[in-house]
């Protein structure tokens, strides 16, 4: 029964993160609609790290697509 319920939650917590990754994805793809200021290379770096993200999350290596996306985020300071 324990190990049933550790299978459980394991799912659980990969199906939330499966979900992370499109709420991300929506925050930069917001943030970049409004033009932000940044370098070009800023710019550059941002698109690049949100395609790899998107990738990852299809390829389903959703922790990865998180913190590939995070460093987007915090170049964009969201």
């Amino acid at each position: 029964m324990h190990m049933l319920a550790g299978v459980a939650a394991m799912l659980l917590s990969a199906a939330a993160l499966a979900f992370h990754c499109p709420a991300d994805m929506k925050k930069i793809d917001e943030a970049l609609s409004k033009n932000p200021s940044l370098s070009s290379e800023q710019m550059a770096e941002v698109k690049k790290l949100r395609a790899e993200g998107e990738a990852l999350h299809d390829a389903g290596k959703h922790q990865e697509s998180i913190d590939t996306l995070a460093k987007a985020m915090k170049i964009l300071n969201i």
